[in-house]
């Protein structure tokens, strides 16, 4: 692949190719049943093909197509494990890997933003790409000042492709249906419009990412690297080694898992409290394991990535959220509901049954209800299932139900970063995270205000 396509009609023919194509191996797998394959072994290869089709296209395509791509790798806990399998190693090859761009582009990138001595402000350069991604790949090198650097190149057309992308994976998203059975396509799109465009500005992302490097130096369990320069199309931070997730998900010990799973979660919940922002882009491609943490050498430290999509929340996040939660554990049926009602969840003209809405949120919850929970793609897929099954008094609940628009990134960030927990089969003390970070969880002493009253 030489370089990013730009032209509308060459991206949307190599979209296209994905359900024309799934309908084209249909007709090659009917055809291999009848000269007497069995159903199941031709079903397996069908969607085997499928996968491969849809990493090709999608990392070829960069942009936006590719970061639909990385979401759906983080949501694929929630599916069937037969249909879950197939697709798995290839989509989540879209959260390490992608087709280079060519080395004369990249330095043609540079040169146009750091100028024509570009070549000095780097004691070495590294002209391979360490890591491709959605829109920019990023290359290994040494700043002029001894630091070892990643240095993020954005895609020349990376802001046409991306629009581009996702305005016609819109139009396909019933077409893309099969390919994740269970699942809404067309929200899902609907909200990475609405969000990746911040990608494309490295300002905003030098700024999250510096404000995150800051607040968590010397931290025992959170490492964010430092950034170095910043200009249009060019982000160069300290380089940061240390296990891909993506390894740990495969590869890793219990003990890994679980350190991993424990940091995720109290970077989830910290972040917005320490720093006023979300770190919104929460797929394992983004996160390493460091040694060094707070047991020394033979401990873990989790390391963060990739700044370009943050939510912005100076109070942390809403306290709606810990409140509704807390009440809910303590089945306040009545005060969740009118709580619910005040922030927009429940609107004016639907009238619902508050224990129904318990009996709804409560399995949903169950993580917090206990002191350490192990997260499984099976109690994932369970969830999953209970929502979408139109027989289920859940889903018909839920049809009700609204999301303002406020929490809708807190939401999609929650869901995925509990997705990948469910990768990473990871056992939790989560109950210890909200308490220590959530607003609105632990309830205020009633005594300490009131002492607070008397000395003013």
């Amino acid at each position: 692949m030489s370089d990013l396509p730009r032209k509308a009609v060459t991206r949307t023919a190599k979209l296209a190719a994905l359900p024309l194509g799934i309908a084209g191996r249909a007709t090659w797998g009917f055809g291999k049943r009848i000269v007497g394959e069995s159903a199941e072994l031709v079903g397996r290869e069908l969607q085997q093909r499928t996968a491969e089709q849809l990493f090709k296209v999608l990392g070829e395509l960069k942009g936006g197509a590719m970061k639909f791509g990385q979401a759906l790798s983080v949501f694929e806990s929630a599916l069937p494990e037969e249909v879950a399998g197939p697709y798995r190693a290839a989509l989540t090859k879209l959260q390490e890997a992608a087709p280079p761009m060519p080395t004369r582009t990249v330095h043609a990138v540079l040169e146009e933003r750091l100028g024509k001595g570009w070549h000095d402000l780097f004691l070495e350069f590294e002209d391979k790409p360490a890591a491709a991604a959605s829109i920019g790949q990023v290359h290994r090198g040494v700043w002029h000042d001894g630091r070892e650097v990643a240095i993020k190149v954005q895609y020349p057309g990376a802001g046409e492709a991306l629009l581009s992308d996702l305005n016609q994976l819109s139009r396909f998203s019933r077409l893309l249906g099969p390919l994740i059975p269970g699942m809404d396509i067309k929200p899902l799109i609907a909200e990475l419009k609405d969000r990746v465009s911040e990608e494309l500005d490295y300002g905003l992302e030098a700024q999250a990412q510096q404000a995150h490097a800051e607040e968590f130096t010397d931290d025992p369990d959170v490492v964010v690297p430092q950034v170095v320069h910043q200009s249009d199309q060019v982000l160069v931070t300290e380089w940061m080694d240390g296990v891909p997730l993506s390894e740990i998900i495969s590869d890793g010990t219990e003990e890994q898992r679980d350190r991993a799973g424990q940091l995720l979660a109290r970077f989830l919940f910290s972040g917005p409290a320490r720093t006023g922002l979300l770190h919104a882009d929460p797929h394992p491609g983004n996160f390493r394991l460091l040694p060094g943490g707070p047991e020394g050498e033979d401990d873990w430290r989790l390391g963060v990535l990739d700044f370009g999509t943050v939510d912005r929340l100076p109070g942390g996040l809403p306290a709606t959220i810990g409140e509704s939660l807390r009440m809910t554990l303590d089945g306040e049926a009545e005060a969740v509901y009118e709580l619910l009602c005040a922030e927009g969840f429940v609107k004016e003209t639907i009238e619902l049954d508050p224990d129904a809405v318990m009996d709804y949120l409560l399995p949903i919850i169950e993580p917090a209800q206990v002191e350490e929970f192990t997260f499984t793609r099976g109690w994932m897929r369970s969830q999953a299932t209970r929502v979408a099954d139109p027989r289920s008094p859940a889903y018909q609940l839920a049809k009700q139900l609204n999301l303002p628009p406020s929490y809708l990134l807190i939401h999609r960030v929650t869901l995925s970063t509990i997705g990948v927990l469910c990768q990473l089969g990871a056992t939790v003390r989560l109950r210890e995270e909200l308490e220590e970070w959530l607003p609105g969880f632990v309830p205020e002493d009633p005594v300490d205000g009131e002492e607070a009253v008397a000395e003013a």
